[in-house]
Order: C-alpha cells, then sequence, then structure tokens
C-alpha cells in the first residue's frame, strides 16, 4: 500500500511494484545466450506483450545495432512483406502472451510455423494449460513464464519487456535506476497530485497526449493503451488520443483551440540535440526570420507558442520533459504513468488492473468463430 493523500493509501499491485526495483527475474537471462547469434529478432503480441518493448526499441533505436520486427495487428500483407525481406530461417522468434491464447498472437504466429523450431523460437506466457506453453512443451521451444499475477499492460519492467530488451543490448537494471526511490518519494506523488488537481483531470473527456519527440510515439501508444484499458470503467475515465506536433498543428490544431472544451494536454517535449541548420536564402528575404535557425528552434518556438495559448485560452495541460536518451530516462517515463495510472484508479474509483469489458469482447469472437 502506498501513502496518497493524508490518510488516502493507494491500493496497488504489489507484484507489480516489486519490479520497480532491480529485484531478481523469474527467469535466468543466461539461458538467452545461445539466441544472441540472431541479428533479427520477430516479436509477436499484442497489446501489453509487444507495446513496451516496441516503445524502447523506438526510444533507443539510435543504439540498437539489431533489426527488430513487431507483429501487433492481423496485417495479412504485412506478414507478406516480411517472409519477402527477410530470412526468416535466421531469425529469431519471441511469442509473448499472457494467456497464451490470445488469438491474433496464434493467428500471426501460424503463418511463419514453417520457419519454427526449438533453435530459434522462445515462447512467453503463463505457466497453466494452455495454447502457447503446450506448444512450447510439445515442441521443445525455450519458455519463459509470466508472471500471471501481473496484467500485460504492467509488464514491461518484468521479462515482456526486459527479454526484447536484453536482445536489443541493452542492460535491464538500467531501466529501474532509482525508480523505487523516484516513484515512492513524497515529491513525486504530491507532484502527480497537484497536477491532476490543477488540470482538473477527473471532469475530462478526452487527453490529448502531443508528442513533440518522434521517439516517444510508440511510448505513447503503450500509455494510451495503459490508461484506456485500466480507468474505462463503470462509465467513468477519458479517451487518451495520441497527436503528433507539430504536424497536428495543421490538421487537429483548430478542434484544440476552440472546439468543445472537455480536453485536457500533455505535452511532451524532447531534449535539446543538434538539427540541421535551415537554408533560408534560397527562398528570399520573406524568410529571413529563418536565418541560422535549427529544425529544433522551429518545432521548440512551435511547441512554446502554443503553450502560451493554452495559457491564454486558460486550456489545461501540463509539460513532460526529459534530458536523455537512455535506459533511466525511459524507464522513468514507464514508471510514473504506471503510479499514475494506479493513482487515477483510486481517483476515479475504478479497479485499475482488470479489463472486464474486453474479455466479453474476446469470447464473442471464439463463438463467431466457432458458428463458421
Amino acid at each position: 500500500m502506498l501513502k496518497i493523500a493524508g490518510n488516502k493509501t493507494l491500493s496497488s499491485n504489489s507484484s507489480i511494484l516489486k519490479y520497480f526495483s532491480n529485484s531478481k527475474y523469474n527467469y535466468n537471462f543466461k539461458n538467452l545466450k545461445k539466441f544472441k547469434k540472431f541479428n533479427t529478432i520477430l516479436v509477436i503480441g499484442m497489446g501489453g506483450s509487444i507495446l513496451g518493448s516496441k516503445a524502447i526499441y523506438s526510444f533507443l533505436k539510435h543504439r540498437i545495432k539489431k533489426k527488430f520486427i513487431f507483429v501487433d495487428n492481423i496485417d495479412h500483407q504485412f506478414l507478406k512483406e516480411i517472409k519477402k525481406k527477410n530470412s526468416l530461417y535466421k531469425t529469431l522468434f519471441l511469442i509473448i502472451s499472457k494467456s497464451g491464447n490470445t488469438i491474433e498472437t496464434i493467428v500471426n504466429s501460424s503463418f511463419f510455423t514453417p520457419f519454427l523450431n526449438k533453435s530459434n523460437t522462445i515462447i512467453l506466457s503463463e505457466n497453466k494449460n494452455n495454447i502457447l506453453s503446450n506448444l512450447a512443451r510439445s515442441k521443445k521451444f525455450e519458455f519463459i513464464k509470466h508472471d500471471s499475477s501481473v496484467g500485460g499492460r504492467y509488464s514491461v519492467f518484468t521479462e515482456v519487456g526486459m527479454v526484447p530488451a536484453y536482445f536489443m543490448g541493452l542492460n535491464s537494471q538500467k531501466f529501474k535506476k532509482n525508480l523505487e526511490k523516484f516513484l515512492y518519494s513524497k515529491k513525486t506523488i504530491s507532484s502527480s497530485l497537484k497536477n491532476f488537481s490543477r488540470i482538473k483531470i477527473k471532469k475530462s473527456k478526452i487527453l490529448v497526449m502531443l508528442n513533440y519527440c518522434p521517439e516517444l510515439n510508440d511510448f505513447l501508444f503503450w500509455a494510451q493503451q495503459l490508461l484506456a484499458e485500466s480507468l474505462g470503467k463503470d462509465k467513468r475515465g477519458f479517451m487518451p488520443v495520441v497527436s503528433n506536433a507539430p504536424k497536428d498543428h495543421h490538421s487537429l490544431m483548430q478542434l484544440y483551440l476552440d472546439g468543445p472544451k472537455d480536453k485536457i494536454f500533455y505535452i511532451f517535449s524532447e531534449p535539446l540535440r543538434n538539427s540541421p541548420f535551415i537554408k533560408s536564402k534560397f527562398f528570399g528575404n520573406k524568410v529571413n526570420y529563418l536565418n541560422n535557425k535549427t529544425h529544433q528552434n522551429v518545432k521548440f518556438s512551435q511547441k512554446n507558442a502554443l503553450i502560451r495559448v493554452f495559457k491564454e485560452k486558460k486550456i489545461p495541460f501540463r509539460e513532460i520533459k526529459f534530458k536523455k536518451f537512455d535506459e533511466q530516462s525511459i524507464g522513468k517515463l514507464f514508471g510514473i504513468f504506471i503510479l499514475e495510472t494506479m493513482i487515477l484508479g483510486k481517483i476515479f474509483g475504478v479497479n485499475p488492473y482488470d479489463q472486464p469489458a474486453v474479455e466479453n469482447v474476446k469470447i464473442i469472437t471464439k463463438k463467431f468463430l466457432n458458428s463458421k
């Protein structure tokens, strides 16, 4: 239990919280050394089983030498392209599903069955009587146990996110460096509560995540699932929307600024870094204001202009900044969103750990398939 305000406590899943520390994993990573020879890794999963590792890859791609392919939707044309452009006998297949019965994961994995064998396939699921764990046993595939007490969307710090990170050549412990101390500090929790109060998060219907950092785009899709699936219950919660900036200045900004006042905004800022200078003289004197400016100067000016307008129009927002592209930075982002989702579950009065409506859709889907 975490104290969040006065005598109130945050009813939290202790299994999730333990992964904030540098605790030992259920699986011995030394067993993965035999797979490090592969330079192409194909990850198959859905939702929380894959979004975390995809976010890590996008954020730290500049440091990752191996090729990663993420399959997280039913798209047969994409599968054909993968087969056409890659030597699949020389590819490592990492198949992830908490339940071990995820339909889309099974469908996508079935496309690659001619290439799957015990020397190039790893399955990560609950160690129960399910389709994927049974397959791993029958085919003698490497099997990694999914912690059954941690939901997929909260599992990025478990083997679900850290095994792919291992193959990316990243250090799993660096994602959690000082994370527990940072998240459990009164300053962090107090700051989150103040932000929620200031932007009146409980009254909002839509949360727009305005992203000025391309490397964070997949992280925001991870955050979108976390917030939507955890809080959208009992007619409560809000719609999280990923909005790329400054591109969406020219498509959605009119609505954001002058449409219904039912939105709050999270602005994600990138750190200072080198970017190309603009060759404005080619276009004549009317763009002299771009002389000696960089691409990042333009982006920062657009972001700061938007913030000024938000303040003038009293549109609720918060800005989220980070300083470096490293494991610790994205680890803190993962951690703060997980912690704040738990806090928001308390504020909204919902259980942030289940997804009953989604389960109902899965049941009906199977009924349709069985009736054909």
